[in-house]
């Protein structure tokens, strides 16, 4: 199950009108991710380059894995 922290929501009425200001808190923040409500639902989750990084490390890893077990 996904949880959020509060101050990671944030509606998209909000991303465009602040969005210097989320921006800037994206590339402090701990967790290195926002998410975007759009009509009362989980619509998007914005990472800042960091997380993004690490996640797309992770994801070759995992494939070169998956990649020795076939062989």
């Amino acid at each position: 199950m996904l949880s959020f922290k509060q101050d990671e929501i944030y509606t998209a009425t909000e991303v465009v009108r602040n969005f210097s200001p989320i921006m800037e808190k994206l590339k402090k923040s701990e967790t290195g991710k926002i998410v975007i409500l759009k009509n009362n639902k989980f619509e998007a989750v914005m990472l800042n380059m960091t997380e993004y990084e690490r996640l797309q490390n992770a994801v070759q890893i995992l494939e070169n894995i998956y990649k020795n077990q076939k062989a």
